[in-house]
């Protein structure tokens, strides 16, 4: 079995309860969290007016290779890029191609780096050149939905505080959270048990509990929550035309609260304000 097909099989044995993982898997985690951290911290730095997402996406392929590491999306149920690169209005699972990134672009950056059998999975925001006011507070308000959602995380706790931090925030603010897409565990699998709404829904809760790891990732709207999927199967857009954003971290439940593994080691976690 090649290298490829390791990484899809790994990838797709969910387990019917969230895994509890030991000290071993908390050292895998930071390792992946980390090269996947400083792989986004690559990209936000060449993602510039005039660059291609086709070009990022093979940057992002070449670091994997150069350091080790597998890309997790490349051909995972199909899907033909390393990365996902989602513009303006895409929410997400933007298939990187050959058109240039335009000045007031924003752009998220999605990668998952498989290292040594664990996957790291984050995403971020990114800035093409200045753009308009309202695409920066959407940005800063996905970020603060995440960081809520994040620091709601406690042993004894429940994956509703996590939803209810981001919705009850977000929704203030006078955008929509997307309820089409959501978090994940994710370990020595990709997508793996619990799953994490970024919202409220009385028919699903789950307790968390230490050793448990997963992404939580929300999607953010200007407009309304609806989506659409493209022809393309993959490609994930607001209805409304309106612009969408999201950030992501992988985490950890621990004794305490939570660890975030995937951290920016250049402080690089959410784009500078813009005067």
């Amino acid at each position: 079995m090649s290298r490829e097909d390791q990484a899809v099989a790994a990838a797709s044995r969910r387990s019917p309860e969230p895994p509890i993982h030991g000290p071993e898997g908390f050292e895998g985690m930071r390792r992946a969290g980390r090269l996947t951290a400083e792989a986004l911290d690559l990209l936000v730095e060449a993602t510039q007016p005039g660059v291609t997402t086709e070009y990022l996406d093979r940057l992002a392929f070449t670091f994997a290779m150069d350091h080790g590491a597998y890309p997790a999306s490349l051909m995972y149920r199909g899907y033909p890029k390393s990365i996902c690169t989602s513009i303006n209005h895409v929410v997400c699972h933007g298939i990187p191609n050959d058109k240039p990134l335009r000045e007031g672009d924003i752009v998220n950056l999605d990668i998952c780096l498989i290292v040594d059998g664990w996957h790291g999975d984050s995403s971020r925001m990114a800035y093409v050149g200045e753009v308009p006011r309202k695409a920066q507070r959407l940005c800063e308000i996905t970020y603060e939905s995440l960081m809520r959602g994040i620091q709601a995380i406690r042993p004894g706790g429940s994956t509703t505080d996590i939803g209810h931090a981001i919705q009850s925030f977000a929704e203030a603010e006078r955008c929509s959270v997307v309820r089409d897409f959501c978090g994940h565990g994710l370990g020595r699998v990709y997508h793996d048990a619990p799953t994490i709404l970024h919202y409220v829904e009385a028919s699903y809760d789950v307790p968390l509990k230490p050793g448990q790891f997963f992404t939580v990732e929300p999607m953010i709207n200007l407009g309304r929550p609806s989506v659409k999927v493209l022809s393309d199967g993959w490609t994930a857009v607001t209805r409304d035309r309106s612009l969408s954003a999201q950030f992501e971290h992988t985490v950890a439940v621990t004794e305490t609260g939570y660890e975030i593994f995937t951290l920016s080691p250049k402080g690089l976690d959410q784009p500078k304000p813009q005067v």
